[in-house]
């Protein structure tokens, strides 16, 4: 799929990516606008409803962030793209000393200028349940 001269590739993915971990580390969410469509959606686990809109997502980032001096890594992994949707799995570590970490899958939807039109979270947390049972605890 073309996207003004771009092709939905590994090369935009990574580009994407690396604009959304500078987001996190700035001041304020002016960037976001570079990132998400207006009208965009962000499921932070698949069945959770999603925070839809800029504005809405530009809430959610400073409520779920310290703020851009967090102490964090983040690691991403390129699965697939596919057209104009990207897989990517991510390990965040967050606080150092190590505070909390996380693996993630992400499914990055691109709209025809680049940016993020459905972004969706697959989360797991070391020592949380991961099964389908019933019987978790």
């Amino acid at each position: 799929m073309r996207h003004d001269g771009l092709v939905t590739d590994r090369a935009l993915v990574s580009r994407w990516l690396a604009g959304y971990e500078a987001a996190w580390r700035s001041p304020g969410t002016a960037s976001l606008a570079d990132l998400f469509t207006a009208d965009a959606s962000y499921l932070q686990s698949p069945y959770e409803p999603p925070v839809t809109g800029l504005d809405a997502i530009t809430r959610m980032w400073d409520a779920e962030r310290e703020g851009p001096d967090e102490v964090f890594t983040l690691a991403t992994d390129i699965l697939a793209v596919d057209g104009p949707v990207a897989v990517v799995r991510a390990e965040v570590r967050y606080g150092d000393p190590l505070r909390q970490e996380y693996r993630d899958l992400w499914v990055i939807r691109m709209d025809d200028n680049g940016r993020c039109s459905w972004f969706e979270e697959w989360p797991y947390w070391p020592g949380r349940p991961f099964s389908a049972r019933d019987d978790q605890p």
